[in-house]
């Protein structure tokens, strides 16, 4: 990190050791060690915090790739899809061909911007189980 050779950090640890001296030379240590500690979190969460403002950014640039691309999709197979048939559109033979005729518009109307409702289901509780035939192992037997 800061290209300190063995040499250099040996020169420093003399130097550290004939100012300050041998006797506070560990409370010194522990000062240096506490102020490095947190000037490595404070690099660590601005390095964190960099990531995550650059992921964000990512993410949204991805997401308005992604909505342009699926414009462009549905935008180019609306027109080549067919219509879906109406669900409520009489079966062949089930009503005379005169009704069929006659213009029925809500035989023809797409539903497809309306909401599916399905039914919420019932879960029943499970079945008793049978009683086990004869009599129970404990049953019957003389104490």
């Amino acid at each position: 990190m800061f290209n300190i050779d063995s040499s250099e950090f040996l020169l420093v640890a003399i130097v550290a050791l004939v100012v300050i001296g041998p006797k506070d030379l560990p409370k010194a240590m522990r000062v240096v060690g506490y102020w490095v500690g947190k000037a490595r979190g404070v690099s660590r969460q601005f390095r964190q915090g960099f990531d995550n403002m650059v992921r964000e950014a990512e993410l949204e640039e991805m997401e308005k790739r992604w909505a342009a691309e699926n414009e462009r999709i549905m935008r180019e197979h609306a027109a080549d899809a067919p219509s879906a048939p109406a669900l409520d559109a009489p079966h062949a033979g089930s009503e005379p061909a005169a009704h069929a005729a006659d213009g029925d518009q809500a035989a023809h109307q797409d539903h497809s911007d309306q909401p599916v409702m399905v039914e919420k289901p019932v879960v029943a509780p499970a079945p008793a189980e049978p009683a086990p035939h004869g009599p129970r192992p404990n049953e019957g037997a003389a104490s």
